[in-house]
């Protein structure tokens, strides 16, 4: 069994590195970026690469909602690649030169910092990367200077979201030194009850100190979470029955936008949470939510919309009548 995986999601470590003697990326040109791809190419040469600007931008939207890179490098005009090594993903020419990122199920924060280390210290071995004694890791925005890292999760809040007591939380996050996002980060909005909670400060402290501090927090979290969901499911029937009307029309739907499938995935998934429906698991309803997004859904394929719509009721129903 995954750790709190019916709160947490996933967990996220992730570095920022430069290397010396190029400019920050805002300010690279096209021979730059290729040459630092090729640099890093070279250290990281067991790993799988995608070079960006060879694929349409509905492969590259697929990408984002994989988390494997974020909704600004997908855009990118300049060359930048992706390397990919099982949970490791190294971006390269995004707002860093090298942004190196590992995700795991569950609360594995720990683990997923271990795993980044060794790909980051294979790096720093055979790369002069930025750095300054006083600074520490010199970084395109100043928030991450210091030791250029950032550890987050991805939390599954409806019980504080449905008892008013998330906003409550919010307020007290930004006093504790933590940012609260969207699913898929900065200037995302929050769906699906989905909020990444991360570290904001990166400068003074030691990235084993940041996380022990995060856990710490993140572990009142979701204690407060599951003594709120179960006030709702003690509630009754009035509770349940939304919970077990979304998992039907989920199995059972012609057509389903992604907005809507977002709004009853949500509300299927606090259903398993709490023990209401166990015609399937966390993790089958976390696989569909990347399934069925509108660019990996459609990748390989010019479906309209409606046409889109149809296919991801299929893939659902046939996912979960599998079950």
């Amino acid at each position: 069994m995954v750790k709190d995986i019916d709160v947490v999601l996933s967990s996220r470590i992730r570095f920022a590195r430069n290397i010396k003697d190029y400019p920050f990326a805002s300010k690279l040109d096209e021979t730059s970026c290729r040459e630092i791809i090729e640099k890093v190419e070279y250290v990281l040469s067991d790993f799988k690469k995608t070079d960006f600007t060879k694929i349409d931008p509905i492969s590259a939207q697929a990408f984002v909602e994989h988390h494997s890179v974020s909704p600004e490098f997908a855009v990118s005009t300049l060359p930048h690649a992706l390397f990919e090594k099982a949970d490791t993903k190294v971006m390269v020419c995004e707002e860093d030169h090298i942004r190196l990122q590992v995700i795991k199920k569950g609360f594995s924060l720990n683990e997923a910092f271990t795993e980044a280390c060794e790909t980051d210290d294979m790096i720093l071995s055979k790369l002069r990367v930025a750095y300054n004694e006083e600074l520490g890791f010199l970084t395109h925005c100043p928030t991450n200077l210091g030791s250029g890292m950032r550890a987050s999760v991805m939390m599954f809040l409806p019980g504080l979201a449905m008892t008013g007591e998330l906003k409550g939380i919010v307020s007290q996050l930004s006093k504790l030194g933590l940012t609260i996002r969207g699913i898929y980060g900065e200037g995302s909005e929050a769906q699906g009850y989905l909020y990444q909670i991360s570290n904001a400060e990166t400068m003074g402290t030691t990235e084993e100190a940041t996380i022990s501090r995060l856990c710490d927090i993140l572990k009142q979290i979701i204690g407060h979470e599951r003594n709120a969901r179960e006030r709702i499911k003690a509630a009754g029937i009035r509770n349940r029955d939304p919970l077990c009307r979304a998992f039907g029309v989920l199995k059972y739907a012609c057509t389903m936008t992604s907005r809507e499938f977002i709004e009853l995935y949500s509300k299927a998934r606090l259903g398993v949470a709490v023990g209401i429906i166990d015609e399937t698991d966390l993790e089958t309803l976390d696989e569909l939510f990347i399934s069925v997004m509108p660019a990996t859904l459609s990748a390989g394929e010019k479906l309209t919309e409606a046409e889109r719509d149809m296919k991801r009721a299929e893939v659902i129903k046939e996912k979960l009548r599998k079950e």
